[in-house]
């Protein structure tokens, strides 16, 4: 028997021969359209066990929609610039820093950066196909592709028209390692936990020697660019005395000392204001401003921690910048854009800012001048690179933004519009990031990216092109500007425009990476430059998407730029539906890391269990929003009780089954009745899940109907299969009808394995993919599952009763009593065959006999008579034997259709006539022609009946 990942292949092999992704295409091409995005990943960087989590649930709804009818276009995307692909060629190439890629060749370092996008393109395509994922591998979309650039150019523009694109000195999250600074949906991607030092400083008062304003910081590396101190003109500040010195600090913040220290003087904020203190370090550039080294009111500072007086360094804060700008403070850098102090910083000159030995530096030269009071660790969460991981420096400089904060009430309106699963999000963490939205930091002082379209000239007037044919008409060299123009740097900063009599240069930023991954549902047609582009955006043909999914990190990430760009252009939301997935995580919640030693590698998981048994369980273990705790015990449960059940199930319909039977329309027996009833409750069940992107009560339901299908359907219709006649053709039928819309609706959740069962049972389609969603009845039968509800409850009280009295289930008893109305004879045989007994009663009242065994069920009162005659012994004595030889019979290898014939020897008496009694039914149940008593067996199997025993020995005829 094959693997399931063998079969897996094999279907992967038919696929590919037959075509038939691209049949379900044609099947569907003149019907409604459903759109799906695909989020482009990066191809330079292997893909893990979570693309395989992502992937599937990119794949599942598309199948869905697609077997409903629907035309779902699945165009791949590859997302190729940015800082993730510089930062692998620079350690390819041995590069340290900017200055050696310039010095390297901007021209060179971006045609290795061209190749290094692709590097396992292979890898990610096998994946893809390997795991059932349907999609347009051939015809992708392209971010660095020049037509796709034209495209975000186009759009960059309508920001300039609508007057959103400015530049402007702000602080922003500055990479010192990169050399660029970061977009605050990018910042939100790079928190990490770290331990950091923080600082309470003295700095004494010109005015009054030996009285220090006690000032807190948590980034010491500031401490050189100090220009002033910010206290609240309302909060209570005291002055404390502690041996020779004297404090000010806020009043409620006097809990810093270890001891309550005397309090000489209490006084406002404002009192405070205006009041001259000696600087840390000497800076030349601050102590030539008069209005450096004073107390300021600050409507910022609060009392929470710290000392109630807030160190302002104008350069390294949102709030020190505004302070600075409102007040006239020097804006000086002590710090380089590389993360190193200037040469102007007293004996730090030359390090950088975040090192261990700088910080020691510091402490050091705050403590030889009497300016360090105490210094504590703490652990917190710090924003780093989301690539490099570098800690993050909030810097003052000059950059491109685009004024999504004015946007904040549309964003939120289209925000609105969205079905976000699971539902929290879109109040949660994407709505209270819409409610705080910052201006995009937009530019970046990199090289492999898509160029910012902006033009400047010598007295400061600006161009900002929108497509290549607008550059072409103002080039100063339009052959610059061919049909293979290639836009990026360092060409593009060549082409030099001319308009009214002035020259125009282009500034040397390109656009945060981001932007070219938020624009892909324009970018991808090309929009507006085709005609097919205007079409499928303008026309609604292919905007917005039905559905997108991808991990909860591109809430900042992916799923805010779709809406940023969307919104900026004036457009509805770009997406209908989101599945928001977490993350997966080790079997004991930590996050998986080389380091840690815990990664999982896909290709080992899809070996031994095959893909579609880990797109199942991934599926069907919680719900998308919840950490996954992969461990590998969990698919191999999968795979034994889904899709080894339903495997089995499908061999027994095959074992029964010569060629293909019609459907079954109006079953009649009890128990097809039931299944079918069943059958349409569940699909109904996954149809609606599924319509509500419910991922995981649709699986669940699936696995659940399977082990019904085995554990109650097929085990209670064995005996129908055997005899020939109406009822096994009606049991076959039946089967087979169950079988084939199992088959269907495993479909979207598991691709290749739904097909190879559906080809097992010869379904008439080439692909159970090119199978139309059957259709949801509202007629159901729901008689027939309350009784059959009943029916088991019965049942499984029943067992419990004979559980706690000892008395296995192959040994008959008498009678069952239920309190309650009686049900209808189908049902009864039900309950008297599943519980081994001879009689079912429905009565008012339950039995009191001290051989009764009761037992209330939830408001269901059972009892059972325990009491076992000779009769009922020998009955159970007989079914002991049939068991132990049908075991034989398997261990041979034998099916339905070999005879056997039975020898047998025993010393007692009761148990050889036991043989003669129940010949015919013993023959019947184990298909033997002849039993036969001899006087000696060697190689006989021993059976215990009770304490009687017999040797048995089983013959093929």
């Amino acid at each position: 028997m094959q693997s399931f990942p063998e079969r897996e292949q094999a279907v992967l092999e038919r696929w590919a021969k037959d075509k038939v992704f691209e049949k379900t295409l044609e099947r569907t091409k003149d019907g409604p359209r459903f759109v799906f995005y695909e989020g482009p990943p990066t191809a330079n960087g292997r893909p893990g066990i979570h693309h395989i989590l992502a992937r599937a649930f990119k794949d599942i709804i598309p199948r869905f929609k697609t077997m409903q009818g629907f035309y779902v276009e699945r165009k791949a995307g590859w997302d190729t610039h940015g800082l993730p692909v510089e930062l692998l060629v620079e350690k390819d190439l041995g590069l340290k820093s900017k200055k050696d890629i310039e010095a390297y060749g901007i021209a060179k370092f971006n045609e290795a950066c061209r190749k290094s996008v692709w590097k396992y393109q292979e890898e990610w395509e096998r994946l893809t196909q390997r795991i059932g994922f349907w999609l347009d591998l051939e015809h992708p979309y392209v971010t660095y592709d020049p037509k796709y650039v034209e495209s975000l150019w186009w759009i960059i523009q309508q920001m300039w028209e609508k007057e959103l694109l400015y530049t402007g000195h702000k602080v922003v999250p500055h990479c010192p390692r990169c050399g660029t600074a970061l977009s605050s949906h990018e910042v939100a991607q790079g928190y990490e936990t770290v331990k950091d030092t923080s600082v309470y400083m003295k700095l004494e008062l010109v005015d009054e020697p030996g009285t220090f304003v006690l000032a807190w910081t948590t980034t010491p590396w500031t401490l050189p660019g100090n220009l002033a101190l910010a206290v609240g003109a309302d909060i209570d500040y005291v002055k404390v005395k502690v041996q020779d010195e004297h404090y000010i600090l806020a009043k409620n913040r006097v809990e810093i000392f270890d001891e309550q220290p005397e309090v000489v003087e209490t006084m406002k904020g404002s009192d405070l204001v205006g009041k001259a203190y000696k600087p840390l370090f000497s800076i030349k550039t601050f102590t030539e401003s008069d209005k450096a080294y004073h107390i300021y009111e600050a409507n910022f500072v609060t009392t929470e921690d710290g000392t109630g007086v807030v160190h302002t360094a104008v350069m390294y804060g949102e709030d020190d910048y505004n302070l600075g700008t409102e007040i006239g403070l020097p804006k000086h850098h002590t710090v380089t854009t590389d993360g190193h102090f200037t040469d102007e910083v007293p004996d730090l000159a030359g390090l950088y800012v975040k090192a261990k030995e700088t910080e020691d530096k510091i402490l050091e030269h705050l403590q030889s001048n009497n300016q360090l009071l105490q210094q504590e660790q703490y652990e917190h969460e710090y924003p780093h690179c989301w690539r490099c991981h570098n800690p993050l420096l909030y810097y003052a400089k000059s950059s491109w933004f685009v004024r999504m904060s004015s946007l904040r009430e549309e964003l939120k309106k289209n925000n609105e519009s969205i079905n976000w699963v699971p539902g929290h999000i879109k109040e949660g963490r994407m709505g209270e990031w819409l409610n705080e939205v910052k201006d995009w930091a937009f530019s970046r002082e990199r090289y492999w990216g898509t160029p910012l379209p902006i033009w400047e000239s010598e007295d400061g007037d600006r161009i900002c092109i929108g497509s290549f044919a607008e550059l072409r008409e103002l080039a100063k060299d339009p052959k610059q500007v061919g049909d293979d123009f290639d836009p990026h740097r360092p060409f593009v900063d060549d082409v030099v425009l001319v308009k009214d009599g002035k020259e125009y240069r282009r500034v040397q930023d390109v656009c945060d990476v981001w932007f070219d991954s938020g624009s892909m549902p324009f970018a991808q047609w090309y929009y507006p430059h085709t005609d097919d582009g205007k079409k499928r955006i303008d026309e609604g043909v292919s905007y917005p998407a039905d559905y997108i999914s991808e991990a909860i990190d591109q809430t900042r990430g992916w799923f805010y730029t779709l809406l940023a760009v969307a919104t900026v252009l004036g457009k509805e939301a770009p997406y209908k539906n989101v599945i928001c997935l977490s993350h997966i995580l080790d079997a004991k919640g930590r996050k998986m890391s080389k380091h840690i030693g815990n990664v999982v590698d896909p290709w080992e998981v899809i070996d031994e269990f095959g893909a579609d048994v880990l797109r199942f369980q991934f599926f069907s273990m919680n719900q998308p929003g919840d950490y996954k705790l992969y461990d590998k015990k969990g698919t191999d449960e999968v795979s034994k009780k889904v899709f080894r059940i339903f495997a089995n199930v499908v061999s027994f319909y095959s074992l029964h089954t010569d060629k293909r039977p019609e459907p079954s329309a109006s079953p009649q027996h009890v128990l097809d009745r039931w299944v079918m009833a069943n059958l349409e409750q569940v699909t109904g069940k996954v149809t609606a899940s599924l319509e509500a992107y419910d991922i995981t009560t649709a699986s669940r339901a699936i696995a659940d109907f399977i082990t019904e299908l085995s554990t109650w359907y097929v085990r209670r219709s064995r005996d129908r299969f055997r005899e020939d006649g109406p009822d096994k053709e009606a049991a076959r039928a039946m089967l087979y009808t169950v079988l084939e819309r199992v088959c269907v609706l495993l479909a979207p959740f598991s691709p290749m394995l739904a097909d190879a069962f559906y080809s097992d049972i010869d379904g008439p389609e080439e692909s159970v993919h090119l199978v139309s969603w059957p259709e949801t009845k509202s007629d159901i039968d729901e008689a027939v599952l309350k009784s059959m509800q009943q029916v088991r409850a019965i049942v499984e009280t029943a067992h419990a009763l004979r559980a706690e009295a000892g008395v296995k289930v192959r040994q008959p008893l008498g009678q069952v009593v239920v309190k309650g109305e009686q049900l209808q004879p189908e049902f009864t045989e039900l309950i008297q065959d599943e519980v081994n007994v001879r009689e079912v009663l429905y009565k008012s009242s339950l039995p009191s006999d001290d051989d009764w065994k009761q037992k209330d069920n939830n408001g269901l009162q059972v009892a059972l008579d325990t009491t076992i005659t000779d009769e009922l012994r020998e009955a159970g004595w007989v079914r002991e034997l049939a068991r132990q030889i049908n075991d034989e019979r398997k261990k041979m290898g034998l099916d339905r259709t070999d005879k056997i014939s039975v020898q047998y020897h025993t010393e007692d008496g009761t148990v050889r006539g036991l043989f003669d009694r129940y010949a015919d039914e013993l023959k019947s149940a184990v298909l033997a022609e002849k039993l036969e008593a001899v006087d000696q067996l060697e190689n006989g199997k021993e059976v215990k009946l009770d304490e009687q025993g017999v040797n048995v020995l089983v013959l093929k005829v």
